[in-house]
């Protein structure tokens, strides 16, 4: 398999201007994407099992990989919810195909997004990660929407290694990522 293009702008575009930015002493101080967690919470499973086989499906044309169902750890009575049911599911990228996947959703799915004017600059943690949520999964030319039977949304979670959001924040706007607001 090719080098994924994002990763190769990564290494020649990006360092350098991180680099020159946060001056940093060596490029290995420069921040780099380590995974990306797509995460979807499906309450309605509690009553519909095949909501959550629905979901898996999705998610693996989506990503390119298996994705896992998230099993509740408390049961809570209001909502009819046992200790051990499926609630959810769940994708972590790595290398390759984290790129390739940050690659189509910068170019190919959020432009996709109807009355887009880019994503907000609020979902970071103070850690250096930033969470940003996507409402339907039909911007992903990967699911046919004559089959999807209901619209469902999901988090994205960008795990990196920078230490602060500011960090994270230039990082991903180099990458493409198309903010809102200037921050």
């Amino acid at each position: 398999m090719a080098n994924p293009r994002l990763k190769g702008k990564y290494l020649e575009e990006v360092v350098p201007v991180l680099k020159e930015k946060f001056q940093y002493k060596s490029s290995m101080q420069v921040p780099k994407l380590l995974k990306v967690i797509i995460n979807q919470g499906l309450g309605r499973a509690v009553a519909d099992k095949k909501v959550i086989d629905t979901a898996l499906e999705e998610l693996g044309l989506i990503t390119g990989q298996k994705a896992v169902a998230t099993i509740a750890t408390k049961s809570v009575s209001n909502f009819k919810l046992r200790e051990g049911m499926p609630i959810g599911a769940k994708v972590t990228l790595r290398g390759e195909r984290m790129y390739e996947f940050v690659d189509r959703l910068l170019n190919i799915s959020l432009p996709r997004v109807r009355d887009f004017r880019g994503v907000s600059d609020k979902g970071f943690d103070g850690r250096g990660n930033y969470t940003l949520g996507v409402k339907e999964q039909i911007i992903f030319p990967e699911i046919s929407i004559e089959k999807v039977k209901t619209i469902t949304g999901m988090n994205i979670t960008f795990v990196t290694t920078a230490e602060t959001d500011e960090e994270c924040y230039e990082l991903l706007k180099a990458f493409g990522m198309p903010y809102a607001n200037k921050k």
